[in-house]
């Protein structure tokens, strides 16, 4: 018997189906350093409110803030409330990100204000 060998959208889908939070967050946060954001990430956030996100990302007149997910995770109503409220305010970008959204977080986070990357 011989294996199949998967072709690259069934092994992204895949990969993106098996990843944890904490490893995604990792390689977005090695991402956003490489690409010269400065970053912080609430690593207790049983003492920070509710719905706070994942990330806040500086650079360049640009902040972000981003909440992180699985595939399968789901953003809670306390998260979906911040980000709206975030999302109001001039100059902020909010995002809920999960492993199949990594082409536009490269591009995201690759874009310097007012040019591409």
């Amino acid at each position: 018997m011989s294996a199949q060998i998967m072709d690259l959208a069934t092994y992204r889908t895949t990969i993106t189906r098996q990843i944890s939070e904490a490893t995604f967050q990792y390689q977005v946060t090695q991402l956003a350093t490489r690409a010269g954001w400065l970053w912080h990430h609430e690593y207790d956030s049983r003492r920070s409110n509710a719905g706070y996100p994942d990330l806040v990302l500086v650079r360049d007149g640009r902040v972000i803030f981003a909440e992180l997910k699985t595939a399968r995770g789901r953003v809670r109503h306390a998260q979906s409330v911040l980000l709206a409220a975030l999302g109001r305010c001039q100059g902020v970008e909010t995002y809920a990100w999960r492993p199949s959204d990594w082409e536009q977080i490269v591009a995201t986070l690759g874009r310097r204000e007012g040019r591409a990357a």
